[in-house]
């Protein structure tokens, strides 16, 4: 209890990173409330000047709507999940878990989809898998199965909220500490709002529970016991990660605080040329009001003007700031979509479309192989840990509308021609055929027609 907020070096030099990138993800009010930490003050700026450039501060979020595509484009046609086995109970329950995986309504494919936008924005993202905790134990599975201790689900955490944990030397994990805060309400008073801190704690085989309320009153535990996978000895914590180089947000970060901050001063410059200020050429003293309230005083004799590099300033700004746009883009292996190729020249083959598109294609793979690899060992770990004896494979996320449903039939018909005479060969090839075009099915459906095409006759009989 008394090391439970420790936090980790790693999760140290990481937090305030988060945070930002956080910002930059979600763009509108939410960076506007924190634009100061984002928006540069010029050397001797006076504090009202740079104050009313943060009441006129935008931002044009490229990074979001990037993450955005991705999400949506490599979860478009749903993974494809297929469970072989005996036990007609146990497959009812992972159609249920497909159509719930939280308790909250969440469909599995879309749990995953924001895991997926999550580990993209912060580099990692994290699930516990959990079982409902009741009093007692259950004598066997059907009585386990009736008072709901074997209804698995997910919840999701965040790499800010994962404050510490180990690792063994096979890189397993050992421990991990999970720390969450919101506002909570008080029962006893319905105006006051207090701050409820919450520490989970999960070895190989127990949790623990720690809250503490408010700021005066010390920290309790709440609860204890054995969690769900505890008969396997293994952490029920599992993280969704991609490399450095595939963690878009950790690439365009600097890039996109560049372009926030040329944009914005742009756009002030802009805006003050609109309001000419007046020069008066006098000896004389002068106090008058005119124009907008300011002017310049000057003498006969005395010269005013304005230093720039060689040429327009304004047109180098603006210049740049497409640069920087592009440059977002390419980082993101997404130059097609930028809008303006590089010399400017909008005549582009189709050709040459499909080969820079070629590029993405092979990024969203390598996406899909991670958001498929962490699919697998959640589902993995929950059949161990319920015992249920199926195999359970996870396929799809390959394909991403480069071409037509028609050419994937021609190409699966070409392949069964050739005549291999296997026809678990053809069995599988017709199983993934009808998962991608029924992709939006519930999973029982699924689940029956793969059974179906098992349980067809085969080539030879």
């Amino acid at each position: 209890m008394l090391n439970i907020n420790r936090e980790h070096p790693e999760y140290i030099a990481r937090k305030a990173t988060w945070s930002q990138y956080k910002d930059l993800y979600a763009g509108g009010e939410r960076l506007r409330a924190n634009a100061s930490e984002y928006l540069v003050r010029r050397h001797k700026e006076p504090g009202e000047v740079y104050q009313e450039r943060l009441s006129r501060v935008f931002y044009e979020n490229y990074i979001g709507s990037i993450i955005d595509w991705y999400a949506a484009t490599l979860i478009r046609r749903e993974p494809a999940i297929l469970i072989e086995g005996p036990d007609s109970a146990a497959k009812e329950f992972y159609n249920l878990l497909s159509r719930d995986c939280d308790l909250k309504g969440t469909k599995l494919s879309e749990f995953f989809r924001q895991r997926f936008v999550q580990t993209l924005v912060c580099g990692s993202s994290y699930i516990v898998v959990d079982f409902p905790r009741m009093d007692g134990s259950a004598l066997t599975r059907a009585e386990e199965d009736a008072s709901g201790r074997s209804r698995a689900y997910l919840v999701d955490y965040g790499p800010d909220e994962v404050i510490n944990w180990s690792y063994d030397q096979t890189g397993g994990m050992e421990w991990v500490v999970i720390r969450t805060s919101c506002l909570q309400q008080s029962k006893v008073t319905d105006s006051q709002w207090e701050r409820e801190t919450r520490w989970l704690y999960y070895d190989r085989e127990n949790y623990q529970i720690f809250r503490k309320v408010g700021t005066e009153k010390p920290i309790e535990l709440l609860a204890e016991g054995r969690h769900g996978l505890a008969s396997l000895r293994r952490v029920p914590v599992f993280q969704m990660k991609v490399t450095e180089g595939l963690w878009l947000m950790n690439k365009s970060a600097s890039l996109q605080l560049e372009h926030f901050n040329k944009s914005n001063a742009l756009s002030w410059a802009l805006t003050m040329g609109l309001f000419a200020t007046p020069v008066v050429y006098s000896d004389r003293g002068f106090n008058q009001i005119v124009g907008e309230s300011y002017y310049i005083q000057l003498g006969k004799d005395d010269r005013f003007g304005w230093t720039e590099p060689e040429g327009k300033v304004y047109q180098i700004a603006a210049d740049n700031l497409v640069r920087l746009k592009d440059e977002i883009y390419r980082v993101c292996y997404l130059m097609n979509q930028a809008g303006t190729p590089s010399g400017g020249d909008l005549r582009i083959s189709g050709i040459s479309k499909q080969r820079d598109f070629s590029v993405t294609q092979e990024v969203l793979r390598a996406y899909g192989d991670a958001v498929k690899d962490a699919l697998k060992q959640v589902l993995w770990a929950i059949e161990a840990a319920r015992q249920d004896g199926l195999a359970i494979g996870v396929s799809g996320m390959d394909e991403f509308d480069i071409n037509d449903f028609s050419n994937e039939l021609d190409d699966a018909k070409k392949l069964l021609d050739l005549g291999a005479g296997s026809e678990t060969l053809r069995k599988q090839v017709l199983k993934n055929l009808a998962f991608k075009y029924l992709c939006d099915a519930r999973q029982e459906i699924k689940n029956q027609v793969a059974e179906e095409i098992d349980a067809g006759p085969g080539t030879n009989s």
